[in-house]
């Protein structure tokens, strides 16, 4: 009898330890998409050729946004494997304290999905001798509405109609403004429930700066990193936002689209005055970066995104992360590896690994900017 119970004890534990796992997945899951049906990588690893490794050594120590986590990933994997004897160590936590962590000189380069403020440059100037830091835009891609509405498999919205759910006037699943973007869709008087980031968050800046260019007065707030509107419930990251969608019937929320493929969320099309709604993908994201100007001066390569398109398959709620850098400054012993890293996720190998995998290439004519500041960093 004692065998028996310890071994039903043991049974009990081990069942434990697997849902214990399969609850770390999911919550992980929600940060790799890398995966296909059989379990394979999307992206093939790159030939030999696309990686540079020369000068490169040690250990280089870079955090920031999550936003970029897939893709940032995939890098550091196919990089380390062809360049033996360095470590990259990418923490992902948000764009804030990825830039609190650059300006405090702790890591080689940060991740964020907004370009520097004038104060933070201005602060970069104590770590950057000579120099100061700068924006690189590397990912691009779009930001989903992810929906779980039962019965409901497509969902057609606008910008006003989106900005008044979130800002907690449409209540309802049947409204008249959700029906009218809708016809032939059957839609339940479910109450709604909109999610939002409950941490100062750069995907909810970018979708802030989405609704006020494009739904009027239905969106009276200014873009922020902290969510402004009533109502609704936060949650802690992108992959929170995503769960929480996943698992109440009536929600709504917003993530990158890596987030809303990995746990098989169902996205909104955004109807945005062209010929048809406009489906959240990496290469409908890349049609509306591809139409983005240059911001900043010098080696500075932020950009500004036209978030009012109308062009036919742009999707307009997109964010690019940038990799800030010193141009001048860098830590003699960090920037060979940081030259290396960067020159292999801008190059055309590191650029496909993202239309793989969800995000959106930097178009073109503003990569081959980027590649040329990243050799020109000292």
């Amino acid at each position: 009898m004692k065998l028996q119970r310890k071994n039903m004890l043991r049974a009990s534990a081990l069942g434990a330890l697997v849902v214990s796992g399969a609850l770390v997945l999911t919550a992980c899951g929600s940060d790799d998409n890398t995966k296909t049906g059989d379990g394979a990588s999307k992206a093939a690893a790159p030939a030999a050729g696309d990686i540079k490794c020369e000068g490169a050594k040690g250990k280089l120590l870079a955090s920031g946004s999550s936003a970029q986590k897939n893709a940032v990933d995939l890098w550091v994997k196919n990089y380390m494997a062809a360049c033996s004897g360095v470590e990259v160590n990418y923490k992902s936590s948000s764009s804030g304290e990825g830039i609190v962590a650059f300006n405090q000189g702790t890591v080689g380069f940060a991740g964020s999905d907004s370009a520097l403020k004038p104060e933070q440059v201005e602060e970069s100037k104590k770590i950057c001798t000579g120099g100061q830091g700068i924006d690189l835009p590397m990912v691009g891609g779009p930001i989903a509405l992810g929906f779980n509405v039962a019965g409901v498999d497509k969902l057609n919205l606008d910008a006003a109609t989106i900005a008044n759910i979130f800002n907690d006037k449409i209540k309802k699943w049947d409204d008249e403004a959700i029906k009218k973007l809708n016809p032939g869709v059957t839609l339940p008087s479910t109450a709604i429930q909109h999610f939002h980031r409950s941490e100062d968050s750069g995907t909810t800046e970018n979708l802030g700066k989405y609704l006020k260019a494009t739904a009027g007065d239905a969106w009276p707030y200014e873009a922020a990193k902290k969510w402004p509107a009533p109502g609704g419930l936060g949650a802690s990251g992108s992959s929170g936002v995503a769960t929480q969608v996943k698992q109440v019937d009536g929600a709504i929320g917003y993530f990158e689209l890596s987030y809303a493929s990995a746990q098989g969320i169902k996205t909104v099309d955004l109807n945005t005055g062209a010929a048809a709604p406009v489906k959240a993908t990496g290469e409908n994201a890349s049609k509306a970066i591809a139409a983005a100007k240059v911001a900043g001066t010098g080696s500075d390569l932020a950009l500004k995104l036209d978030y009012t398109t109308k062009a036919e398959g742009a999707y307009p709620i997109v964010l690019v992360t940038y990799e800030v850098v010193c141009d001048k400054g860098n830590k003699a012993e960090t920037l060979p590896t940081v030259k290396s890293f960067l020159n292999y996720t801008a190059s055309d190998a590191g650029q496909k690994i993202l239309l793989e995998n969800g995000y959106a290439p930097i178009p073109a004519e503003i990569n081959a900017k980027v590649r040329e500041v990243i050799n020109s960093l000292g």
